[in-house]
């Protein structure tokens, strides 16, 4: 791990080991000393942290994140920087990913109808708030110990309306896995 992001917001949060990783920033177990409690730290890589592109995408995952409040949707506590290191501390779900699941183990008709209902119910909330994910995939749906489904990563989620300035990812740019993209991503359209 980075030593320099051992502790983050001036002490506020002590960070721990990797949990995971992904195209633009890594995973971290932390700690909120101040709230006593344990958190997911997302720090942007550091070769994308020289960006200014990726820092302005990762910071606005933050302002979109941050403003969904949904049990299926892992909350955003808090972002920031420090030492150059864009960071956002999220909810921590401890359990596996929907393509760990699946890789594992057979899953059952009747729970992978309870896990479609659950992240239905988050993809159908989020767009009510004017947000729309844009990279729903097993890696970005999180099964928790007690069961239950999280959507996680709105790092290329797209804002609705008219005002192109307020997206949070350009109109006509391909963006997310190849594999899951839906028609009108693949065709360079406007998610709807």
């Amino acid at each position: 791990m980075n030593s320099e992001i051992n502790k983050l917001a001036n002490g506020r949060y002590n960070v721990g080991q990797m949990i995971g990783t992904g195209g633009m920033a890594d995973v971290y177990l932390g700690k909120d000393t101040r709230l006593d409690r344990d958190v997911a730290i997302k720090v942007l890589r550091r070769d994308l942290a020289k960006d200014p592109a990726f820092v302005a995408r990762f910071r606005k995952e933050a302002l979109a994140a941050g403003g969904l409040n949904h049990p299926g949707i892992v909350a955003v506590y808090d972002s920031g920087e420090e030492n150059d290191s864009p960071y956002i501390v999220m909810e921590l779900v401890s359990g596996i990913t929907l393509r760990q699941l699946m890789l594992n183990e057979q899953i059952l008709s009747q729970r992978s109808l309870e896990i479609i209902k659950g992240i239905l119910q988050a993809l159908d909330y989020s767009p009510s708030k004017s947000i729309v994910h844009r990279d729903v995939k097993p890696g970005n749906i999180l099964i928790g110990l007690g069961g239950q489904v999280k959507v996680a990563d709105f790092g290329i989620a797209r804002a609705l309306g008219a005002n192109i300035e307020e997206a949070l990812t350009e109109v006509g740019s391909v963006m997310g896995t190849a594999t899951y993209l839906s028609p009108e991503q693949a065709q360079g359209a406007q998610p709807d």
